[in-house]
């Protein structure tokens, strides 16, 4: 099983449409995918339509040894499931205080790894010990990065966060790539930002993907109706680009 971890500490960058999208994407492909809700806000669990008042068991059930992950798995769709998080991880940097603490999923999914054939990880917008828990787990990193000047803030902290995983509990662990989103085709910022985004990938010795996302209203359409883009308007902007983004991820690995 591959692992992808979609993370910046950054709000509003596209993580959870990003995670959403690559994982139906790597599904409608043939794949088995297991999809990690670890944002306690749980949108990701919420588009994909889970009925997030009636979970039995979430992760934070999980990590408190209180059930298995397989019993907290919920089935979207053939060959597409998903683990929840749970809002009570919004604590979870208080919960959890014990030695090794950043390897609870790590523990969770071991038996559940020739399963599937993709993992992909939403994480919250922040750095923490959720966040560590993903990186330690995970293959690959990919960061989205709204075209936008300030979304430049904050990469130099999360590339210190990064090397400190490396260091000390996933040497493996490889920035796969920036993924630029959200971006408003009729002006000329994407082009203006892209040199900075070329630096801030060198800083992270990963590159950019070809692929970016662009601004449309079908994205919010598609997660108010609790879909994903390709089921809902496959003519979209945004649908093109995440079936582009899809295919130079797999050639990717």
């Amino acid at each position: 099983m591959k692992t992808i971890t979609i993370t910046n500490q950054k709000g509003g960058v596209a993580k959870t449409t990003t995670t959403w999208h690559l994982g139906v994407g790597l599904n409608k492909k043939g794949h088995k995918v297991l999809l990690i809700d670890l944002d306690p806000q749980s949108n990701l669990s919420f588009t994909a339509g889970v009925d997030l008042l009636n979970i039995k068991y979430t992760l934070y059930e999980v990590f408190k040894g209180e059930a298995t992950a397989k019993e907290a798995i919920i089935h979207l769709s053939e060959g597409l499931d998903i683990l929840v998080g749970g809002l009570d991880l919004s604590a979870a940097d208080r919960t959890f205080t014990q030695l090794a603490r950043e390897k609870m999923l790590s523990k969770a999914l071991k038996n559940l790894e020739a399963d599937y054939d993709y993992c992909v990880i939403d994480t919250p917008p922040s750095l923490s010990v959720m966040n560590e828990n993903a990186l330690t787990y995970t293959d690959y990193v990919i960061i989205p990065i709204q075209a936008d000047i300030y979304a430049l803030q904050g990469i130099k902290q999360l590339r210190g966060f990064i090397e400190d995983i490396k260091e000390n509990t996933n040497p493996k662990l490889q920035v796969l790539g920036i993924l630029i989103t959200r971006v408003a085709s009729q002006t000329n910022l994407h082009n203006l930002l892209y040199p900075e985004f070329e630096r801030a990938a060198a800083t992270l010795n990963t590159t950019i993907f070809n692929s970016y996302i662009r601004s449309t209203v079908t994205v919010g359409e598609a997660a108010l109706e609790r879909t994903n883009l390709f089921d809902y308007q496959a003519s979209a902007t945004a649908a093109q680009d995440y079936a582009n983004f899809v295919d130079e991820l797999i050639s990717k690995l």
